[in-house]
């Protein structure tokens, strides 16, 4: 009889599967009746497939499930469920010294204990009370590489494999009856039960894998978190009149001043100024607001180019659209009848989608071009002051209390100064009376009489700039009362022009109802005479009466209305001189020719202007 020594021993690709060799399958089926199990597949096929053979187990991988989910770049896809009514089919193995034969299919399957973590070591229970160790060796080591066998006198041992998957193939065997050689002693004969077995070791092993992962797990992640910390900020060194005098240095180099602010606040925060230091800090402090000047020139010159970079986006937005309108041109002469005719219905097709499409674009680009105008033209009107004395004079006021503000802050900054040299000069005082006379006195009397001469010198401009102050604030009390003068003067007038439009509405109704005072209402004709006189005046030049025809003619091609924008970006072109106000002039003063109507409502209300000098000539 040959045995099946590779029947569940090989990792991998190499896997053999266990075969029963049969010479007599009739004599093979006697002693499976006597033993009480129906024999079945009795062909030397493979036992069972390894999916079922060994729940868990890919084979591409080489290991067992469970797996550890903190193990990096394992990642296993579960095998798909083997369905519940496909038996588990085992054949018979043999052996050199036994053979193992299946239980009944029938039967429930052997029961096992929960899989302790790291599990290596299996029970086996049920073994014939002749099985050897050398026996039990030949049948188990077809599982995998046995690392120790632990036989007790009784019935059962415990094996240790080298690595986890074996265990599964070793529970494969559970329920197996085992008969040694051909006897049919009831000591060479038993069924054997394989259940997970709790060892120490593989516990021991476990832990120390799980703790190796963490470890690395942890180095990982305080990697991670190194490479994502911002970066610490440069250290500040402590205070010194060394380090103070570098410092004013590097706050007047313009490269150096933003690192140069840092360390001056940080000295200021840690408490470093005290009555000794304070000059040093004044100093430095001094430097830093001279950096102003500077500063502001810089953003007058970044204003400065933003200006000169809208007027070249304006220009060039004006020749986009001169081009615009050069094309548009063109497709308005190829839409002419005679050279429309000549064209093919795809052709004719195509030209009327360009010009549709260039003319969208050309109005797109007109109406930027006009809302860049009105934004300058509420520049210019925000500028404009002349028209509204009130707020030229408020205009003033508000300039000359930033100019007095202004003052007060030198006059300050000037006394801060002068503080600042009084204390320089008490400290060469009391230097100069603890030092002996000699040549240093000498030195320290002119910078003395130095300093002396600069503090008149420093008095002389406070008394100047106090002067000045003075002066500036009696002008703008002036200019408050004369402010105060004029808008009484205004009420007055406001009133008086009230009183008048009463009396002149009490005249112009009583006249009519009872026909005494003839004199008011002849008055009241003539003033009405004379203000549509002035309203409605005749034109003064010939350039009125062609401004007249070119918007006549313009507004009748445009029945529904045009604004004045519109008009007047018109006209320009024939005329650069023309304003929109001198066109809209003219039009009020010819109503019977020139209507205007509001259309909109709330934020897009419109004011358009119609041509309705056919409906006067009607009415006429």
């Amino acid at each position: 009889m040959a045995s099946a020594a590779d029947g569940l021993g090989s990792l991998g690709t190499e896997q053999a599967h266990l075969s029963v060799p049969v010479a007599d399958p009739g004599a093979w089926a006697t002693a499976m009746n006597n033993l009480g199990i129906v024999p079945m597949n009795l062909s030397g096929q493979q036992l069972v497939s390894d999916p079922i053979c060994i729940p868990g187990f890919d084979p591409s991988l080489g290991i067992i499930a469970p797996i550890n989910p903190m193990m990096a770049g394992i990642s296993l896809v579960p095998p798909p469920p083997v369905a519940p009514e496909i038996p588990v089919i085992k054949e018979i193995i043999h052996c050199k010294s036994c053979t193992l034969f299946p239980q009944n299919p029938n039967l429930p399957p052997p029961s096992t204990r929960e899989r302790p973590p790291g599990c290596k070591t299996v029970f086996v229970g049920g073994l014939p009370e002749n099985a050897s160790e050398e026996i039990i060796r030949e049948v188990f080591d077809q599982c995998g590489d046995i690392v120790a066998i632990r036989k007790s006198k009784k019935n059962f041992c415990h094996i240790r494999f080298s690595e986890e998957f074996m265990v599964d193939k070793a529970i494969y065997l559970s329920g197996y009856r085992m008969r040694i050689g051909s006897s049919t002693d009831k000591k060479d004969s038993g069924r054997i039960h394989v259940d997970f077995a709790q060892a120490r070791d593989d516990l021991y092993e476990w832990e120390c894998k799980q703790r190796l992962l963490a470890r690395e797990e942890r180095h990982r992640r305080k990697i991670h978190e190194d490479r994502l910390r911002p970066p610490s900020p440069p250290p500040i060194m402590h205070y010194s009149e060394h380090e103070a005098g570098l410092l004013a240095e590097r706050l007047k180099d313009d490269s150096k001043f933003s690192e140069a602010t840092a360390v001056l606040l940080t000295w200021i925060d840690r408490g470093e100024v005290n009555r000794r230091s304070a000059n040093h800090f004044y100093s430095m402090i001094q430097s830093a607001n001279s950096h102003v000047r500077r500063l502001m020139n810089e953003k007058a010159m970044h204003e400065e180019e933003m200006e000169l970079a809208k007027e070249h986006f304006k220009n060039a937005l004006l020749s986009i659209l001169t081009q615009f309108e050069q094309i548009t041109a063109v497709f308005t002469a190829a839409t002419r009848q005679k050279a429309w005719d000549h064209f093919s219905k795809a052709q004719r097709k195509n030209i009327d989608m360009w010009r549709k499409q260039c003319e969208e674009l050309r109005n797109a680009h007109s109406e930027e071009i006009m809302g860049i105008r009105r934004e300058e033209e509420m520049e210019m009107s925000d500028d404009d002051s002349d028209e509204n004395p009130c707020k030229k004079m408020r205009l003033d006021e508000s300039a000359l209390a930033v100019q007095t503000y202004a003052l007060r802050e030198e006059n300050d900054s000037l006394r801060w100064q002068l503080d600042a040299y009084r204390n320089e000069v008490e400290l060469l005082k009391q230097e100069q009376g603890k030092a002996c006379r000699s040549e240093e006195e000498h030195t320290q009397e002119q910078q003395q009489h130095f300093l002396q001469q600069a503090l008149q010198n420093m008095q002389q401009q406070l008394q100047a700039l106090q002067a000045e102050l003075k002066s500036k604030e009696l002008e703008l009390e002036q200019a408050r009362d004369e402010h105060r003068s004029l808008e009484g003067e205004l009420t007055a007038l406001k009133e008086t022009l009230l009183n008048g439009a009463d009396s002149v509405e009490m005249n112009s109704t009583e006249a009519p109802e009872k026909g005494v005072n003839g004199y008011a209402a002849i008055l009241h004709h003539n003033q009405e005479k004379s203000r549509e006189a002035v309203v409605r005046g005749p034109l003064k030049s010939e350039k009125e009466a062609l401004l007249l025809g070119i918007i006549s003619t313009f507004l009748h091609v445009h029945p529904f209305g045009a604004n004045i924008e519109y008009l007047w970006s018109y006209i320009q072109r024939l005329d650069t001189k023309v304003s929109a106000g001198e066109l809209e002039r003219l039009m009020v003063r010819l109503p019977r020719m020139f209507k205007q109507e509001f259309s909109g409502v709330g934020a897009t209300l419109e004011k358009r202007w119609k041509f309705c000098g056919f409906e006067g000539i009607q009415s006429v």
